[in-house]
């Protein structure tokens, strides 16, 4: 009998647990990508089988446990480190997270460059072109970026009201700066077009045309409320 765990861990933390299993004889069985349809988050799952522990179970009663660890609450522009410096099996799971779905896996030791898996259809998979990979990396380098800065500007104005920085800097600060802001926004809004365009390349032409007017036109009428 197959005992199956499943330990919930923050993306801050999946290195470390790997490397506990990894030092204690686990071996990799696989990863899998899903999305949440309530939020658009992703969950990946990595599933190991610690040998040491199941060759004790076999022995005593014919059962091993596979062991699970659970990444949850994914947003598609999170950089997730790639655990394959410890289990290099892992690589082509690691592509087809980034070519399927669309996730940030930095630092993969076999690495495909977002071309592994060739997939036609925009839903539900992604179809990665150069153009969407160029821009998801430089959205991801933007929020990066925002985020250094909100860190720092977080710990100076704690260190300038004599708190305590380190507890300060980890609350978001209400505002880091317009720029930064707005270089956010223009880096998601280039990422948004050339995700469309990836699309609207995959669809019959003369319904690609037809969801262009219609996109066209959505963004006059929304020019239109705005000047009014």
């Amino acid at each position: 009998m197959q005992k199956a765990i499943y330990t919930t861990v923050g993306i801050d933390e999946l290195l470390s647990h790997v490397q506990a299993l990894k030092g204690v004889g686990a071996r990799f069985v696989q990863m899998h990508a899903e999305r949440n349809v309530d939020d658009g988050s992703y969950r990946l799952v990595y599933t190991f089988i610690n040998v040491r522990a199941a060759q004790e179970r076999i022995v005593q009663d014919g059962s091993y446990a596979i062991e699970n660890l659970v990444v949850e609450g994914i947003d598609r522009y999170q950089e997730i480190p790639s655990i394959s410096s410890y289990y290099p099996a892992v690589f082509p799971f690691e592509n087809e997270a980034h070519d399927l779905f669309g996730l940030a896996i930095t630092d993969m030791q076999l690495d495909f460059k977002g071309f592994f898996y060739q997939v036609s259809t925009a839903e539900p998979m992604s179809v990665i072109t150069p153009e969407v990979k160029a821009a998801r990396e430089k959205a991801m380098k933007v929020r990066a970026a925002a985020e250094a800065k909100t860190r720092k500007a977080a710990a100076e104005k704690a260190a300038a009201a004599g708190e305590d920085v380190a507890g300060a800097a980890a609350q978001p600060a209400a505002a880091a700066g317009s720029d930064t802001q707005h270089d956010e926004a223009a880096a998601k809004a280039a990422l948004k077009a050339a995700e469309m365009e990836a699309k609207l390349a995959a669809m019959d032409p003369e319904k690609a045309a037809k969801v262009r007017a219609a996109l066209a036109a959505k963004v006059a009428r929304d020019k239109q409320k705005k000047e009014a």
